[in-house]
């Protein structure tokens, strides 16, 4: 009989265990057309702004006192964001959440590794429970580092006690799945509960199968 397996599993939390959208929190204040024209404005950037934020790179309102200075013509929705931060966030990823109370139950340790701004952090634990259950949760807006700069893995290996090869890790991310690996993690890219569920069956996780 084969050895159960109980190697660490690391969750990403964005899009692998929570949805998360940045379009409704700006768009409940300056309007949906509005809003994703602001998130497609490539001189602002949402995307670098925004993981400069979950890299801990100054406080959050000077950061919006900058931008707004550079971009006055986007005041509202600079300021809308982290105002209704909490619409960001929605369901339907339940299915992870069922494989990490699986993988508990199989006696598999599961930590998290989240890109996420340590102000707005508590958020999550409101929308998803489960991250009450994890052994630890490692926040990049804590650490002042994040995915996929290749120094967060160090801070993983230290946190979990192990050498990265004996980590599993899940990333909605390519960019971060690719980081990792070069850092010699094995790293699946997450799809969908289903799929994820899937790897971890035939890396010989004591789960059922979908």
């Amino acid at each position: 009989m084969a050895a159960t397996v109980t190697t660490p599993v690391v969750f990403d939390i964005g899009n692998v265990l929570v949805r998360w959208d940045p379009c409704p929190p700006i768009a409940a204040a300056v309007g949906e057309e509005r809003a994703r024209e602001f998130l497609a404005d490539p001189e602002f950037d949402f995307g670098r702004w925004n993981l400069a934020r979950d890299a801990g790179e100054g406080a959050w309102v000077d950061a919006e006192t900058t931008a707004v200075a550079a971009f006055p013509h986007w005041r509202e929705a600079i300021l809308a964001y982290r105002q209704n931060f909490r619409l960001s966030l929605s369901g339907g990823l339940e299915g992870s959440h069922e494989i990490i109370r699986e993988l508990l139950a199989a006696q598999v340790p599961v930590y998290g590794l989240t890109n996420w701004a340590a102000e707005l952090f508590p958020m999550a634990y409101e929308v998803v429970p489960v991250l009450h259950e994890l052994v630890d949760i490692i926040v990049s807006g804590v650490e002042r580092v994040a995915k996929p700069d290749p120094r967060i893995w160090t801070i993983l290996a230290q946190r979990t006690g192990r050498p990265l090869r004996e980590l599993v890790f899940t990333d909605d991310s390519v960019a971060n799945i690719e980081s990792a690996r070069v850092a010699g993690i094995d790293a699946i890219l997450f799809e969908d509960p289903e799929q994820l569920r899937a790897a971890l069956v035939e890396r010989g996780y004591a789960i059922r199968r979908a």
